[in-house]
């Protein structure tokens, strides 16, 4: 009996020997990749999480310069941002910030190389619509409509939309298209929820072109496309 259970446990062991033979540099090689993929994926996280945390600290950084009023020292906080973490989104928020403190010291051109960077650079839809909806302000100011309603083409996220009508109804009206700003002041009207203290100034700028909103237009919708805190925050 006991020479019968030898001879099969060499048969098996000789089938174990000839299968991992055959498909054990697979099965290693299998292993590998899959040990190394969750190393590495463990190494993305880690990276992703030490590069927020940099980024937050240059962030503060960034923020210090612009409440100082140093604007060489802006100026190099914000490039070191953009050249070392300008994938992440506090170097979204810091092209931002930068852009509005250059725009409150009377430095329009740093204002709008901030903002296009961020135009130009940013993954989050907020963000990127909050640059071009400022940039847009910017260029409007210095009457390069054409510019400006590029800015406003495409596609925004529909908390925006009805600040994006509006502005573009500032840009005919300061073009002297009456017509197409009563068009897009009326798209704005309707998007604003009617608690949005936002919504009274584009009611302003109805009455100005000799219409009252309140009287020829139905009532918005109760969910509002924009919140009177998003109106505050995005327009210049």
């Amino acid at each position: 009996m006991a020479k019968h259970l030898d001879l099969e446990e060499q048969e098996q062991l000789d089938e174990l020997k000839h299968f991992w033979k055959r498909y054990g540099n697979l099965i290693t090689w299998g292993l590998i990749a899959i040990f190394g993929t969750f190393a590495a994926w463990n190494g993305y996280q880690y990276w992703q999480r030490s590069q927020q945390a940099q980024a937050a600290v240059m962030y503060d950084e960034v923020e210090r310069a612009a409440a100082s009023g140093d604007a060489g020292r802006l100026d190099r906080a914000l490039a070191d941002m953009k050249d070392k973490y300008g994938s992440t989104a506090f170097a979204q928020q810091a092209g931002l910030l930068a852009a509005k403190t250059y725009y409150d010291n009377g430095n329009i051109d740093g204002a709008k190389a901030a903002l296009t960077w961020v135009a130009d650079k940013s993954a989050d839809e907020g963000y990127l619509a909050i640059a071009k909806l400022r940039l847009a302000g910017v260029l409007l100011e210095a009457k390069a409509h054409d510019e400006a309603l590029q800015q406003l083409s495409g596609t925004f996220p529909k908390d925006f939309t009805a600040l994006v009508a509006d502005r573009r109804g500032d840009i005919f009206a300061a073009q002297g298209k009456k017509i197409e700003a009563k068009v897009e002041y009326e798209k704005a009207y309707k998007g604003m929820d009617e608690r949005t203290e936002y919504r009274r100034l584009v009611e302003v700028k109805l009455n100005a072109l000799g219409i009252n909103p309140s009287a020829t237009l139905p009532a918005p919708a109760a969910a509002a496309a924009a919140s009177p805190a998003s109106a505050t925050e995005v327009k210049q």
